[in-house]
Order: structure tokens, then sequence, then C-alpha cells
């Protein structure tokens, strides 16, 4: 299964990089993530719990980053065993690019699945994997961006305030 998809991000691209790397952030946007551990250069540790047709299974498995060119690209791989129901992997090549308001982050990705997953058919299998690729990257720009839905203060001040606000505070 691959895709590909573009987002505008109203943030720098060094910004959306850094994300990219940071352990924390990469738990709060992986759907279902409970854990993740580690470095851009040791690798990640991570556990996710996800529900795919009938089967939920808690997947265990390592997360790399390579071909890293700073505040431009990235590519992320992974996988993970999910035990009885089988396993998974992918990766996604990730570039970011600087906008009028921010910056352009672009994607393409593959998965891959085996075991018991593989038994419920490509259609409810690609669906899942475009789902999770969408939710991954729309948790990712919310929490740079904050919260669609803002109102305005008093001060006509909006009280939009994404990811890297918040860790310079």
């Amino acid at each position: 299964m691959q895709m590909s998809d573009t987002r505008q991000i109203s943030a720098t691209p060094a910004q959306v990089y850094a994300a990219l790397l940071d352990p924390e952030m990469l738990k709060a946007c992986v759907p279902g993530a409970t854990e993740v551990e580690g470095s851009p250069e040791t690798g990640f540790l991570a556990t996710v719990v996800q529900k795919v047709g009938p089967v939920k299974a808690t997947f265990k498995g390592e997360v790399t980053i390579t071909d890293m060119v700073q505040d431009v690209s990235l590519r992320i791989d992974g996988a993970g065993k999910g035990g009885a129901a089988g396993f998974a992997k992918g990766g996604a090549d990730v570039r970011v690019s600087p906008n009028e308001g921010g910056c352009e982050l672009s994607y393409d990705v593959e998965a891959k699945i085996g075991g018991k997953l593989a038994q419920l058919g490509s259609r409810i299998i690609d669906g899942f994997a475009k789902k999770m690729a969408e939710q991954f990257f729309s948790n990712l720009q919310e929490a740079l961006e904050g919260p669609k839905e803002e109102t305005e203060s008093d001060d006509g001040a909006s009280g939009k305030k994404g990811w890297f606000g918040r860790s310079k505070s």
C-alpha cells in the first residue's frame, strides 16, 4: 500500500522538523501510541495499541530515522509485531519546505502487513493505513498550530498556542 499527500502548516520548516524528531511529539501524534522512547540517533522503541477491523493488537516495535537533511527532509521507518495478530512495517519520506505563511509538508508512505491482519483484505488494510497516516499528520499539524477552533481574547489576540510556543515557555 502506498500513498502521498501534502499539508500546509503554519510553522517554520525548522519547527516541523524538530517536532518530527521529538519522542513526546511522536507519542502524541501516533494514533494509539502508549510509549515512545529513544532518540533520532539511536532509534525509538514504541508501543502502539490499534484495532484493525475485528483485530485488536498491541504492537511493539522500532522506529528509525535516516536520510536526515536538517530542516528539509528525513525518512521514518518502523516495524512492529502484534503477537498473534501479525506484523506491520512501513516507511515515510517526509519533506518540508518554506512557503508563505509557514511551510509545506509532503510525504510518501508505504506500508506492509502480515499474519492474521493480512487476512482482513486489502480494502480494510489500505483504508486503515490511509487513516493512520492522515491522523498522524493531522495530529502533528494541530500540535504545532494549536486547535482549529480558536476564540479571540478581549485584546484581539488569538488564544492559539501550538507545540513550539509551549516548548519555549
